[in-house]
């Protein structure tokens, strides 16, 4: 490297992370600038009496992505962390003695198909064949585009792979044309729930998330998801890049269309390029004079975002035989949740709620003889939030797993502690309190989401959920990478 930059990167979430790793990498000087007092974004972790929780994702999805990532470095997920294949994947609740469990098997999965329609196995392997195709082009070509203009997809290859991946077509039209299962159909459209948005305005592209649930699995980093956080960190420092804690941002100071420093509450942070990793209208509205921001409040109201959540971490002091680390409760309308999150957004009246038991899987994130649960509701993004009505959903939630699961657990709760819409905001200045980033519709997918760049700071990207190419821890490990590489470009003049 002939010409070292200074490059800041704002917040130190999974997108963050990876640029400042892969600038250092490549010989630039980088510090990054937490306002929070770990490492991780929502990625953090939150420990009391024994018990051990992830206060953020909790799916490890797309195994290959990690290893993609860590193999940019010479290293290997096996340096840092073990995995662990669950199996089953998951368990679905349907309502009393009404159950699924979703196996690892393929074998088993197709017999499953089979066992609730009769000869639907053959659909779903022509379903996860397509899906497969769509990950491929996605995972290898798409998301590594930065999405700049629409030029980018101009080209006959691109335009014949995205009629093909059904860019244009809904996720529930797709996965109806196959099966006509209710419980199927709930099965195969769950994945999306994570993009943010309903099927009904998914498009069917991502159903390449059935074939990284189904296909290629779900795991479990043992010691918890911040195991990933703690590699990602490992390698940054290995690499010099110096993080800084408790340190908020506070004001991009921008002359003539160049960022020339960071203000933040433990001082000036000079640069000679930035990465803002931070919640991209909070960088845009709040540390950017007017002059240099790339949208305007009315635009930033007008976009669709993903759901925000209530959250419960809970350490109960007993053992919960028969419940699995991964718990969805269906039993209630999907569609009329769905109503309540994006078209009249309210606390809904009658919600889905998703249980994971991280402890089933793995004894270190809770004393001898107990459990971890973390119990979490979807809701729509800019709610009122208060104790007594996250006390109330806390207890539709408990009738309802005690009811259907037998467990009693009221009584053995020794730990408790809530987590939704206003703790999204103080925590990670999030937009309307979403938990998830912007929902991928099709109006919000690829050069429709906010640029990456920067429009009017020369020396200045954006990463993260918020931009390119979404929601999602993998998807994020992908921004960093490609917000690093445009940087290089910029700083080169390429």
């Amino acid at each position: 490297m002939n010409n070292p930059q200074n490059i800041i990167v704002i917040g130190a979430g999974f997108a963050g992370l990876s640029a400042a790793s892969v600038l250092a990498k490549e010989g630039h000087k980088v510090t990054i600038l937490e306002k929070n007092d770990q490492p991780g974004g929502r990625a953090r972790v939150w420990e009391k009496d024994g018990f051990k929780f992830d206060m953020g994702p909790s799916w490890y999805w797309m195994p290959d992505v990690f290893e993609n990532y860590f193999a940019l470095f010479d290293k290997k997920v096996t340096d840092y962390y073990q995995l662990t294949r669950l199996d089953p994947g998951y368990r679905i609740y349907y309502g009393d003695n009404d159950e699924m469990d979703v196996p690892a098997g393929m074998q088993q999965l197709e017999q499953l198909f089979d066992s609730i329609e009769p000869g639907s196995s053959a659909g779903l392997k022509q379903f996860l064949i397509q899906a497969k195709y769509k990950y491929e082009v996605a995972m290898c070509d798409y998301v590594f585009r930065p999405s700049h203009s629409i030029t980018e997809f101009i080209d006959l290859r691109l335009i014949r792979e995205s009629l093909r991946i059904q860019m244009l077509s809904s996720m529930s039209k797709h996965v109806r044309k196959y099966f006509t299962n209710p419980k199927l159909i709930k099965l195969l459209e769950f994945p999306v729930l994570f993009l943010g948005a309903t099927p009904q305005n998914t498009p069917a592209m991502y159903s390449l998330m059935n074939y990284a649930d189904l296909s290629l699995g779900t795991w479990y980093p043992m010691g918890g998801m911040n195991e990933i956080v703690k590699a990602m960190v490992s390698v940054a420092t290995g690499l010099g890049v110096q993080i800084k804690l408790n340190t908020a941002a506070t004001k991009i100071n921008v002359v003539n269309g160049k960022a020339q420093s960071v203000d933040t509450n433990q001082g000036t942070f000079n640069a000679d390029f930035i990465i803002a990793g931070a919640d991209y209208k909070f960088v845009d509205q709040q540390l950017l004079d007017k002059q240099y921001r790339n949208y305007t409040e009315k635009h930033w109201d007008g976009r669709t975002m993903s759901p925000s959540s209530l959250v419960y971490f809970i350490g109960v002091n007993k053992k919960l035989p028969g419940i699995k680390h991964h718990n969805l409760f269906f039993d209630e309308d999907f569609d009329l949740h769905a109503h309540h999150i994006y078209t009249d957004p309210q606390w809904p009246d009658k919600p889905l709620f998703y249980v994971s038991c991280t402890s089933q899987t793995d004894d270190s994130v809770a004393p001898p003889g107990c459990e971890n649960l973390f119990f979490l509701m979807p809701l729509a993004p800019d709610l009122h939030d208060d104790e007594e009505t996250r006390e109330k959903y806390f207890n539709i939630m408990m009738d309802r797993f005690e009811a259907i699961t037998g467990q009693t657990i009221r009584n053995n709760i020794v730990v408790k502690r809530s987590y939704a819409l206003t703790d999204f905001k103080n925590d990670y200045n999030s937009y309307k309190g979403n938990a998830y980033g912007l929902a991928n519709t099709l109006a919000q997918t690829a050069f429709f989401k906010p640029s990456m760049k920067a429009k009017k700071v020369k020396n200045m990207l954006y990463t993260g959920q918020l931009t390119v190419p979404g929601p999602g821890v993998p998807p994020a490990l992908i921004s960093g990478q490609v917000a690093a590489k445009e940087a290089m470009k910029l700083m080169t003049g390429e």
